[in-house]
């Protein structure tokens, strides 16, 4: 538990570069980081004419966000600084001042990606006592670690810095949120305000504060954001605050994105209704939380208002969405149609996530064959999410093993990460058969190989803190009162009529009692009791999970809500699960 505050033929091409599933819903655009300044009163001398020119010429380059022009900024750096080197005491006027040049060459090298490169410049600028006591060149160097995907390094790096100012805060905080580390963003941003009150937070803070609470499902903690947005940032008085936020696109869009991960699609819907002015991601952030939320019609109505009310040019994200309503609702003939809209009417390029999107449509009503069809006719070279969601169909409708190996086949034989995925899948396609001895196979198969399974986790915030479980967790400090709880909940289900579905067991057992058992350990039942000891009573139970909520615990959860009289809203890898009165607004298709 964790508790945080806050074949013989040459394959095709492959896709043009995207994220490939796409998360509960598109994150807002973000604010490219500002580019730090030098802090006032510095005595660093100012740089001549034509060192002027030279670093203009750099920055220009530098923040112009191409590749090619970032290649060239680095490049111009290397030049400026070969014939005159910036370690000398007295360099060439010519050249810009390392304290000015070297930012602007780590924020290509952060565009870029280019590690080798920003750990160079890291280097140099340590060999010239800038890092970490120029606090400029240290919040450079903090931007260009995240963005090549080492926080670890970033906050080790912002911890050295002698005076962090707001902007230092603001990049330590983002460095973790934009690398997925939600709660430690939120535990540094409540550090921020514990220990420097005198640093009142900007816009750019609450950006990535939301982006934090929208990562971790923590929708009360999004709401104090909210609030210290309007309390802060909007202006004296309540209406100069609600008209300050309104003008903020960005802002708003990340207001769209918070409510609309967190469950309360509700509230997510009164910031975009409320907004003067909408950007394409506003319209990609709304019409795809409707569709993770269950509302696949208002989903697709939203989208027709886009394109023909609004005139609103939709992009490849746009259709993500759409596809993704069309694939949660099992509309199978509107799924062909906008794919066939989008490739004729707006000339847009099917990639990797539309392709998986329509075998996704097409493979969970049956239709598998078609599906092939699809992957056969693919213009980029199938990946093995697409096999994987071929194989969790054949799973889902008992299309026989044969096929079920075949598609398993088909995933192992792409290099990927998440090869355990696979055999996961096909564990419970024997397991659906019966066929222990087979699932047994596959486990040690995995141990040989040194495969493990992605450790599932559920996560349920109560009073601002973000209580996280894994399966069978004894670590919590209320574990005998869950486990009691637990013991009250399984009662009650058996006496209703429950009855385990052994396929979903997470471990072979000799004996059904043993399956059954693992299955009463799932972490999302741990944090429903903990959610039915602390909530205030008439209030939804809010739950993330990081894999996709298994078919057993879907079934007790929808009882659950009914023998309880209590919502409880889970949010798992695909979409959102509202159980209200014994029911699902999945309508049991997921």
């Amino acid at each position: 538990m964790r508790c945080a505050t806050a074949a013989s033929t040459p394959p095709p091409p492959p896709c043009p570069p995207s994220p490939h599933t796409p998360p509960p819903s598109p994150p807002p655009h973000r604010a490219a980081p500002r580019t730090p300044r030098p802090p006032r009163g510095t005595t660093d001398a100012s740089p001549t004419a034509t060192a002027r020119s030279s670093l203009n010429l750099l920055r220009s380059l530098a923040r112009a966000r191409r590749g090619d022009l970032s290649h060239r900024a680095l490049l111009l750096f290397r030049s400026l600084h070969s014939t005159s080197s910036p370690s000398s005491p007295s360099p060439s006027t010519s050249t810009p001042p390392p304290h000015f040049s070297i930012p602007a060459a780590l924020s290509a090298a952060a565009f870029l990606g280019a590690l080798p490169e920003g750990r160079q410049l890291h280097a140099l600028a340590t060999k010239l006592a800038l890092s970490p006591a120029h606090t400029v060149v240290a919040n450079s160097l903090v931007h260009l670690y995240a963005s090549c995907g080492d926080p670890a390094s970033a906050l080790a790096l912002f911890r050295r810095i002698p005076e962090p100012t707001l902007v230092s805060w603001n990049t330590a905080v983002d460095a973790l949120e934009s690398n997925g580390d939600h709660l430690a963003a939120l535990d540094l941003f409540r550090e921020m305000r514990r220990d420097r009150p005198d640093l009142s937070p900007d816009a750019y803070t609450v950006q990535s504060v939301l982006g934090a609470c929208a990562g971790a499902g923590a929708l009360s903690l999004g709401l104090y954001a909210h609030a210290m947005l309007l309390r802060e940032l909007g202006g004296a008085g309540d209406a100069g605050a609600a008209a300050a936020v309104s003008r903020d696109v960005l802002i708003n869009n990340s207001l769209v994105d918070l409510y609309g991960k967190c469950g309360a699609v509700e509230l997510a819907g009164q910031v975009f209704d409320r907004m003067p002015e909408r950007d394409l991601a506003s319209w990609n952030a709304m019409v795809l939380a409707l569709a993770n939320h269950g509302r696949v019609r208002d989903s697709l109505d939203l989208f027709h208002r886009m394109t023909k009310s609004e005139n609103v040019t939709p992009n490849a994200i746009t259709f993500v969405a759409v596809l993704s309503a069309c694939s949660h609702g099992g509309l199978v003939e509107e799924g062909r149609r906008h794919f066939a809209a989008m490739v004729s009417d707006y000339n847009i390029r099917p990639r990797i996530e539309h392709y998986g999107c329509m075998v996704d449509i097409l493979a969970r009503v049956g239709l598998i064959e078609e599906a092939l069809d699809v992957v056969a006719g693919m213009s980029c070279r199938p990946d093995s999410v697409i096999w994987r969601s071929l194989l969790d169909a054949c799973c889902k409708r008992n299309a026989g093993l044969e096929l079920s190996e075949a598609m398993a086949k088909l995933a192992l034989d792409v290099p990927d990460d998440a090869v355990s995925g696979v055999y996961v899948l096909l564990s419970r396609v024997y397991a659906s058969a019966q066929r222990w001895n087979d699932v047994g196979m596959i486990r040690r198969l995995m141990s040989e190989e040194g495969f493990k399974k992605e450790p599932g986790f559920s996560s349920i915030e109560m009073s601002g803190c973000v209580h996280q479980f894994v399966a069978g967790d004894t670590s919590h400090p209320q574990s005998e009162e869950i486990y009691e709880k637990l013991d009250e909940i399984q009662q009650k289900l058996t006496s209703a009529g429950y009855k385990p579905d052994l396929s979903e067991a997470p471990m072979v057992a000799d004996a059904d009692r043993t399956k059954g058992a693992t299955l009463r350990l799932h972490s999302e039942r741990l944090a429903i009791s903990f959610g039915l000891l602390n909530a205030t009573p008439g209030a939804p139970i809010r739950i993330l999970k990081n894999l996709r909520v298994c078919k057993d615990c879907h079934t007790i959860s929808k009882l659950i809500s009914k023998l309880y009289d209590v919502e409880i809203v889970v949010r798992d890898r695909i979409r959102f699960h509202h159980f209200k009165d014994g029911s699902c607004s999945c309508k049991d298709y997921w």
